[in-house]
């Protein structure tokens, strides 16, 4: 079930314990957070709610910062779900939410349209006007309209705290083994196939053009990636050129799949991307059998990688 913080909270799920975060990419930290919101509200035999922020506040804030989520709304309520809970609150960001002050947030939001008996968040938490609110102004307020409120400490991972930064530094530098760690599975990107200049479909390698939308870009370049089929649960795996295409005018930012031993139509289809080794940087060619034969090269080099995976 999803909701937004405006909607009428049903009966069942008033008296929620609720993990509150943005959440983006739902990493180790993230998991750590939910699953003390579940496992609380399992043992008080109450609902469990985990709550998002969307759009993110740095988009209202800062609306010029390139693209930069590592999952979206419906990406997001499939991961809570799996989780444990039993749905998705999304606060929905905008000039009323960003005005609202911290003891309203908790008081007038939380505890009286919500109806939530406890809260979860990370210890570096902030909300309300200016960020004016943390877990000791959660945890002060809360006592006195009975939001009990709690906070998970950082997660830490090869010595450093996993964080939606750290695992973007990482796909920005290509380095999906380590996003892949952090998040507990492969970057993924969902979108729609769009129609191409079927330039992949001249060459023998028809591509599945997608847009990045939101997500944010990681490094240019070519992957050994999978693909899922949304309406179907089908499978693929193929090599897949993240960027702008330098070897075809116009340059389009574009995340173009070709998927191994697939003939089907995914024109109009929703599919989902992850990236799970990055090959190579984009580069010009000097001709089109130039490409080709790398092309070759690529996907040899991206079976193998895949075929190695734990299955």
């Amino acid at each position: 079930m999803r909701l937004t913080h405006r909607d009428t909270i049903p009966e069942k799920l008033r008296g929620a314990i609720i993990a509150l975060g943005n959440f983006d990419g739902f990493h180790l930290g993230h998991q750590q957070v939910v699953a003390e919101a579940v496992q609380w509200a399992r043992a008080e035999g109450r609902p469990a709610i985990v709550a998002t922020f969307d759009p993110h506040p740095v988009r209202h804030f800062a609306p010029h910062v390139p693209p930069f989520r590592l999952t979206m709304l419906d990406q997001r309520e499939e991961l809570f779900a799996a989780a444990g809970a039993d749905a998705m609150l999304v606060f929905t960001f905008d000039d009323e939410l960003a005005a609202m002050e911290a003891q309203d947030f908790v008081a007038k939001l939380l505890a009286d349209h919500l109806g939530a008996a406890g809260v979860v968040t990370g210890e570096d938490f902030t909300f309300g006007k200016a960020r004016g609110g943390n877990v000791d102004v959660l945890r002060e307020v809360g006592a006195t309209c009975g939001v009990e409120a709690r906070q998970v400490g950082p997660v830490m991972e090869a010595g450093q705290v996993v964080s939606s930064s750290r695992i973007r530094d990482a796909l920005k530098a290509g380095e999906c083994e380590v996003a892949t760690r952090l998040l507990t599975r492969p970057f993924a990107i969902r979108g729609t196939v769009i129609d191409g200049d079927k330039r992949g479909r001249e060459i023998g390698y028809p591509t599945a053009n997608m847009e990045f939308g939101h997500y944010l870009r990681p490094r240019f370049g070519i992957y050994a990636v999978t693909g899922r089929i949304l309406a179907t649960g089908q499978e693929l795996q193929g090599a897949a050129n993240v960027g702008v295409r330098p070897m075809f005018d116009p340059p389009k930012e574009l995340l173009e799949p070709y998927f191994f031993d697939f003939a089907g139509d995914l024109y109009g289809q929703e599919i989902e991307v992850a990236l799970h080794h990055f090959l190579r940087p984009e580069v010009k060619f000097g001709s089109l059998d130039a490409l080709v034969a790398q092309m070759e090269k690529d996907c040899e080099e991206a079976r193998n990688l895949l075929s190695a995976r734990p299955q």
